[in-house]
């Protein structure tokens, strides 16, 4: 990597996962901090593919839907920026992730053919269109208990950002956004993507999985930087 080019962060996410819902705060602040030496590429895996039978699998003895919504809401709390409805999970189940997966990936299309700005705007708290779509999903689905796997609230949502629905609709009507969706599930496999969020960088030699503290992230970010072009490192 030349020294002039952006360090690429690779993040790894499901929008119904609590902690991406968390990791928000961190990656915003890594752009406050980097600016336009990081380089984010977003990426989708399908935690809640089949979010019924995941939940079935892992919670059934555990105490439930109730007990899992115990589980999220204290992980929310433990985390004062985050909001969180107390009936996230228990009145709206929804089935998968994938939709609303496929949903961003339109939008995130839009951003690179250049129909949509990429930069960021202060409006956002530094995050760009793309971004902001990201976390109002993330929003609508943790902070105002909506059925973010339904086509209608998403597009509510991307209507409230002045996004052009028919371009979006049409991306996820013509195959794009699905062949993006299909890359990212490549490119899980080919990383070895363990679950969400995961975070790879240097072009791959280092991987950050889970409630990473961000001072970690940071730290790494640094090391790389700090670091002589084409010096291997000990540390």
């Amino acid at each position: 990597m030349n020294s002039a080019d952006p360090i690429r962060i690779s993040y790894f996410s499901d929008v119904l996962c609590v902690w991406a819902y968390a990791a928000q705060i961190r990656l915003d602040e890594l752009k406050k901090e980097f600016g336009d030496k990081v380089e984010l590429h977003y990426h989708f895996i399908p935690v809640f593919g089949s979010a019924e039978h995941k939940l079935e699998q892992l919670w059934e003895k555990k105490g439930g839907m109730v007990a899992f919504n115990t589980h999220v809401r204290s992980v929310c709390e433990s985390f004062p920026h985050l909001e969180i409805n107390p009936e996230v999970w228990l009145s709206h189940m929804p089935k998968t992730s994938a939709t609303s997966h496929l949903f961003l990936k339109a939008v995130q299309l839009l951003e690179k053919q250049g129909e949509i700005s990429s930069q960021s705007q202060d409006a956002f708290d530094g995050r760009s269109l793309f971004e902001e779509t990201m976390w109002q999903t993330r929003l609508a689905f943790f902070r105002d208990n909506r059925q973010i796997d339904e086509r209608e609230v998403l597009m509510d949502i991307a209507e409230s950002l002045g996004l052009q629905l028919d371009n979006i609709q049409a991306l996820m009507d013509n195959g794009a956004a699905m062949a993006e969706m299909c890359l990212d599930a490549e490119r899980c496999k080919q990383h070895a993507v363990e679950g969400s969020p995961f975070y790879i960088l240097n072009e791959g030699r280092q991987k950050l999985y889970g409630n990473v503290g961000y001072k970690i992230i940071a730290a790494n970010v640094q090391e790389i930087l700090s670091r002589p072009e084409d010096q291997a490192s000990w540390c």
